[in-house]
């Protein structure tokens, strides 16, 4: 199915988006949203956005992410190898089979990249050459260096500032361990409080390069 094709779905989809969004800071599961009769796409995107784009920080923008990496994080979830998002993905992932997955995997890595976050914070000389270039000093490389380059791993600019600083500091904090060689943990302690809430604003506002899904 295409996007033009699925696009005619957004009101309905939304209506149940924004039926669910009451209760989706508290304690939500899975096993509490009635998916059954959804394909998995469409059970993405009562939160993600039928377009990716979601308007919560708290889930993540899926448009034109990597196929491989949306794959990766899926499977992650259903073997519980990541749990840092409250076990709400888990018990989703669970409902569904590993050929449904990879084809919401596929639907989202084909959509439109979004939009760079138009905050105007201040944003450091610092921040940007701690980005591009990273620190060798004290062991980290520039963003760029692996992200929007390895297709197992995320494109990060324009996502939720929010989300990005969540998940480095969940790195940090060991509550997130499924990344490859434990890199990001290594990386994420290296990395003060402050320069992790800078890097995340500054990657917020950066655009974004859409590549095909395969």
């Amino acid at each position: 199915m295409t996007y033009s094709q699925m696009i005619k779905y957004k009101p309905v989809l939304f209506g149940v988006f924004f039926g669910v969004i009451g209760f989706a800071n508290s304690m939500v599961r899975g096993d509490m949203i009635d998916t059954g009769s959804l394909q998995a796409w469409e059970t993405c995107a009562m939160c993600h956005g039928v377009d990716g784009n979601s308007h919560m920080a708290k889930f993540p923008k899926l448009a034109g992410q990597p196929y491989d990496y949306l794959a990766k994080q899926l499977r992650d979830f259903k073997m519980k190898r990541r749990k840092n998002d409250g076990g709400m993905m888990s018990g989703i992932t669970e409902a569904k089979s590993m050929p449904e997955l990879l084809e919401a995997a596929r639907y989202f890595s084909g959509l439109q990249a979004p939009e760079p976050s138009s905050n105007n914070a201040k944003v450091l000389k610092i921040t940007k050459n701690l980005f591009e270039r990273g620190d060798p000093t004290r062991g980290i490389p520039g963003c760029g260096q692996c992200h929007g380059v390895d297709p197992i791993i995320p494109r990060l600019q324009a996502q939720h500032a929010d989300y990005l600083e969540k998940q480095l500091s969940d790195f940090r904090n060991s509550r997130r361990m499924n990344d490859n060689n434990g890199v990001m943990q290594k990386i994420a302690n290296a990395l003060t409080t402050k320069e992790i809430k800078n890097l995340a604003q500054y990657i917020a506002r950066q655009a974004r390069v859409l590549k095909s899904a395969p």
